[in-house]
């Protein structure tokens, strides 16, 4: 398995896929009306404020990388992470981790850490929630800190890190003692949860220090590990990006080839249909904002130019194309005027902002012959 060591001095890059995101007032956002858009903008006063939010702190659910993607055309950028979101003991829990921070501090996007405060219950289980709600109290009051903060997102961020007691405590208040009292729903162990919020909340270096194992072990995990939605060619790699502080963030690449002085860094989109969702590839393009902008990178002791490449299979997709000028061509019929769209958008963004895109039918033969063309 390839290790990769890189570095990453600053972040640029120009989305064009973005949707035009609902403008809403100031009390429908501190109200919470603007949450029924993953994303939209308020105004107070002079500055523009672009908000994506979360509805779980886990990056594999409801796509919220790809709700920060929509507000990276807006020079204020923040989005709004549950600390911890528990569904109640016949559902999931899932807490923050240290490399999401870190992921929006690469990405210079302000993160606001708030509590889930209200919720439902769930009528096909006997202990499971839904319909949960932040605590826009909570939210309205650290929105308008933000708006006084002079520093940038990483600051800002490990400020929030360093604050978090107080979302550990108004998260436990709300689970157990209001939630659990008004749904009737048992919610995960209570222990647990107290020695989980003691761990991340002692302090930020302490927090950060095991959420980054964490973070390791599943990148590890990951690497060895095909995802059902996952059509890969080559063995994955594990890369370590250290940004200008000397922090160091871990992230995995589905796919790597290596040539003599370039290793091309490939993320995986895959659909039974045609295309892929216009959210999933969105989530891929912000794997390709981190690639792209990847200053030294480094493997078995050389140092080599990083290639960033968007592979998409579909199952129902006849033919191929690229944005790489090595590759023709040749797709076949089938394609409906909206994918056609959604390609040439795509193809738009990699020319951009320079990288490769490569649509392929789901058949090794096929991508092998592809991918070798651009080696």
């Amino acid at each position: 398995m390839l290790r990769i060591k890189a570095k990453i001095e600053d972040l640029t890059y120009n989305p064009t896929m973005c949707k035009n995101l609902n403008k809403y007032s100031l009390n429908e956002f501190y109200s919470g009306k603007s949450f029924q858009d993953a994303a939209f903008r308020v105004q107070p006063e002079e500055n523009e404020y672009a908000i994506s939010w979360w509805v779980s702190p886990k990056r594999t659910r409801s796509y919220p990388r790809a709700r920060v993607y929509d507000t990276y055309n807006h020079k204020n950028r923040v989005t709004i992470i549950p600390l911890v979101k528990d569904e109640g003991k016949d559902g999931e829990r899932d807490y923050l981790q240290w490399d999401t921070l870190s992921l929006m501090s690469l990405l210079q996007v302000n993160v606001i850490i708030a509590p889930y405060k209200n919720a439902e219950k769930n009528d096909n289980y006997d202990n499971k929630i839904t319909n949960q709600k932040f605590d826009f109290e909570y939210i309205k009051e650290k929105f308008e800190e933000l708006q006084n903060y002079q520093s940038d997102a990483l600051h800002w961020n490990l400020k929030q890190a360093s604050e978090l007691g107080e979302v550990a405590e108004l998260s436990k208040k709300y689970y157990y003692d209001k939630i659990s009292s008004k749904t009737g729903v048992k919610m995960h162990s209570k222990k647990h949860f107290e020695k989980r919020m003691d761990k991340i909340t002692e302090e930020a270096d302490r927090f950060k220090k095991m959420s980054r194992n964490l973070a390791e072990e599943a990148q590890n995990r990951e690497a060895l590990t095909l995802q059902p939605k996952e059509s890969t060619r080559t063995d994955k790699c594990v890369i370590t990006i250290q940004n200008h502080l000397g922090g160091e963030y871990y992230f995995t690449s589905d796919e790597v080839m290596r040539s003599e002085d370039k290793v091309f860094l490939i993320e995986k989109k895959h659909t039974r249909d045609v295309f892929p969702s216009l959210a999933d590839i969105k989530n891929g393009l912000v794997r390709m904002m981190l690639f792209k902008n990847l200053s030294t990178v480094k493997a078995e002791g050389d140092e080599l130019e990083a290639v960033p490449v968007l592979g998409i299979t579909g199952d129902e997709l006849e033919g191929y194309c690229s944005n790489s000028e090595n590759i023709e061509d040749n797709l076949g019929d089938g394609i409906s005027d909206k994918k056609i769209d959604d390609i040439n958008s795509l193809m738009q963004e990699a020319n951009e902002n320079d990288f490769t895109v490569i649509i392929s039918q789901n058949n090794d033969s096929v991508e092998d012959k592809l991918y070798s063309n651009i080696m």
